[in-house]
């Protein structure tokens, strides 16, 4: 029996360089490279050749669709499917695809979030193809990766401003390197390896969880006699079940091109992670929008359900997405890899001094692209970083900057070897930098790793606003520097002050101690504790004019995206809310009463049958139980009358911040009774799958 081979399927599924190298004719081709390469506008009869030649290898790979695949504001993606067929004169059928129809597609943009850019009655809106994206075929669909504006040509997706931002790190980036002689370099990528954290449980048991079903997340429940503190689940062997899941979940990536590199996992229970290999930011993106999706379906077909919310469980870690970013020239040289002397790398002093400058001028930006109700529950808890933006350098670098700034001498930390003590073992180097699990942005040898996002979130945003600061600082180093007699002491000194003016940004120690709470406070940096405190700061006049000042995104559309936030803030609180009170009407106090019952029938009956103790002992549990009842009785109602009273008020700000401060601590309240109500009622009587179950059963 042949054993089938990696590369033998490995971006099969992907209309990539190798496909429309093999497919195209040679000027087709070239014509098209360079419109990748240049941004160039792309010739009709070339996009008609492009198309042909797409829909020949989609049809060969069983579509018989095709769609615009895009990314608008719901932090997911949309498609809308149209057949290949074209009906003929004689009620027959040819297959057909046009270069108008792979460059420009017509969805509607009405019930998509516009923030007021769009009204209900104003239908139209256009997808664009991104040519720099490969198409694939998914679902025996045609998938062509294509940004997304409304008639009036504004900007409804996170792919359009992406690009732009892209396009701009590149041309600032490009000024700097030339200043250090390096003409040759004629392109510079902004790369991403986005780390995906997520939960594994059974599929029924899942199916028995409104919370889970409609929220993503358990909205009560007691924690199980034992969570994640043994810390045994981490890096542990792979359960059978979870194995052959991630086995299919790479075959079924690495099909769609995806670099699916590393699996393992994580520190709670159920929980588990997966990492890509570094590639193209915009395609990273797209990568990590196929890979959420892609594992949703490989779960079910396992009998699992795959969660991606930020906190499923309390109590328990909950998960993120770790945003690995660097810079790369168009030969793979990184800019962010400071050599075995980084104190007389000069290039590279000068992109992290650039790097610290956009990072503390713009930690607001940082924070509000990972803001999101998810996300509240996990910012500043034991396994994520808390919602202070700080950076994490290390020691070396620190020292060396700090030499700088002080006018010394930079001599650096001396590289050491490891030595383990067992002569079987190798000695290796020692890195002089650790790596800084609580940082917010630590910086880890050759990237940045940001770890603030929340797992289910896009990381379009981040990057967005991670390649506009950083070409921002490079445009104004690049200003000041171009045209200096003596270039090599105008760079010491531009990285002498730029260091000494951003340094509050740098913290390389315990980011979750009380004690950096109060230093950040001396620091002037912010602490936006929670998503209705970080959303207002996204329209800043700051920052409206960093955004319109270089192209990315107009004051209209940076409101609307607050607008856009606000909304989906208050309407998942409401659904959880409303989940809430379903549950507990329908589920929880039902089965609570039932059982009371049950149990002053039993000892209403047995009274001479047993001692005096007992007796007492079973009242006290009637008594317990009738009073827990009736205080989750009186806290739901509560939790209904506050719910409807806050959707009266007629401001979408002003409803979101009455679900964070009213709703979200009453919803805490009904939690805290329900949970001690679950370690009373036996558990054949409980009417849901507890923590244990639903957390061990796979």
């Amino acid at each position: 029996m042949s054993i089938e081979k990696i590369s033998d399927y490995f971006g099969s599924q992907v209309f990539g360089d190798e496909a429309m190298r093999e497919r195209l004719p040679k000027d087709v081709y070239f014509a098209l490279k360079q419109t990748i390469r240049d941004g160039k506008d792309l010739d009709l009869n070339i996009a008609n050749a492009v198309a042909h030649a797409m829909k020949q290898w989609a049809l060969e790979k069983g579509a018989t669709h095709y769609t615009h695949w895009f990314q608008p504001m719901t932090g997911i993606t949309a498609e809308k499917h149209d057949s290949f067929i074209t009906p003929t004169k004689d009620g027959k059928m040819i297959l057909s695809f046009s270069g108008k129809e792979l460059v420009k597609g017509e969805p509607d943009a009405s019930s998509f979030p516009s923030g007021g850019l769009r009204a209900t009655f104003e239908a139209r809106g256009y997808t664009a193809w991104d040519p720099t994206s490969y198409a694939f075929v998914k679902d025996e669909t045609l998938c062509i990766p294509t940004a997304f504006c409304s008639y009036s040509g504004a900007v409804l997706d996170k792919k359009t401003p992406l690009l732009r931002s892209m396009e701009l790190l590149r041309k600032q980036a490009l000024r700097i390197v030339k200043l250090f002689g390096h003409d040759e370099t004629v392109n510079i990528i902004p790369t991403v390896g986005p780390e995906q954290e997520y939960f594994l449980i059974d599929k029924c048991l899942f199916e028995k969880r409104k919370d889970l079903k409609y929220t993503g997340r358990t909205l009560i429940g007691a924690r199980p006699p034992k969570g994640q503190e043994l810390d045994d689940h981490y890096f542990g062997n792979l359960r059978l079940r979870v194995s052959s899941y991630m086995q299919d979940l790479d075959k079924e990536l690495w099909k769609l091109g995806i670099y699916a590199k590393t699996r393992h996992n994580e520190v709670s229970p159920a929980q588990h992670e997966l990492a890509p290999v570094f590639t193209t930011t915009n395609i990273a993106c797209d990568h990590n929008q196929i890979t959420m999706e892609i594992m949703k379906k490989v779960a079910d077909k396992h009998g699992l359900a795959c969660l991606l919310h930020e906190k499923p469980f309390a109590g328990l870690n909950g998960s993120g997405k770790h945003n690995n970013f660097s810079l790369s020239t168009e030969k793979g040289i990184n800019l962010l890899e400071p050599g075995d002397n980084p104190k007389d790398n000069a290039q590279f002093l000068l992109f992290l001094v650039a790097i610290i400058k956009a990072v503390d001028e713009y930690q607001d930006l940082l924070r509000v692209s990972v803001a999101s109700c998810g996300n509240d529950h996990r910012l500043g808890a034991n396994e994520a970083p808390p919602a202070i933006v700080s950076m994490f350098l290390g020691d070396e670098l620190t020292s060396i900057l700090e030499d700088i700034s002080e006018g010394r001498i930079a001599v650096g930390v001396e590289k050491t070897s490891m030595v383990l003590g067992v002569h079987v073992l190798p000695d290796f180097p020692k890195d002089t930098t650790d790596r800084n699990r609580t940082s917010p942005l630590a910086f880890t040898g050759n990237k940045f790793e940001f770890r603030m996002l929340g797992s289910s979130m896009s990381v379009s945003d981040t990057n967005t606003i991670i390649n506009t600061i950083i070409a921002k600082s490079l445009k104004e180093f690049a200003d000041e520097l171009e045209d200096v007699e003596d270039f090599d002491l105008s760079m010491r000194d531009l990285v002498k002050r730029t260091y000494k003016k951003h340094k509050r940004i740098v913290f390389n120690g315990n980011n979750y101690c009380d004690q950096w709470v109060q230093e950040a406070k001396k620091r002037g940096l912010l602490n936006l504790k929670s998503t209705v405190d970080a959303i207002p700061v996204f329209a800043n006049e700051k920052n409206i004019k960093l955004f319109e000042d270089y192209g990315i995104l107009s004051r209209e559309e940076v409101v609307s995206r607050c607008d856009i936030l606000f909304e989906q803030y208050e309407k998942i609180m409401n659904i959880e809310a409303l989940t809430l009170i379903d549950m507990i009407r329908k589920q929880i106090l039902p089965s609570c009463q039932e059982y009371m019952g049950e149990l002053a029938t039993s000892l209403n009956q047995t009274k001479s049958l047993i001692d005096d103790i007992n007796i007492t002992s079973s009242l006290k549990t009637v008594k317990s139980l009738a009073i827990l009842i009736e205080k989750l009785n009186i806290n739901v109602k509560e939790l209904e009358i506050s719910v409807e009273s806050i959707k009266r008020k007629k401001e979408s700000e002003k409803r979101a911040r009455a679900f964070y401060e009213v709703i979200y601590p009453q919803m805490a309240k009904v939690r805290e009774v329900s949970d001690e109500l679950e370690l009373i009622i036996p558990s054949n009587k409980w009417p849901i799958p507890v923590y244990g179950e639903l957390l061990y059963s796979v």
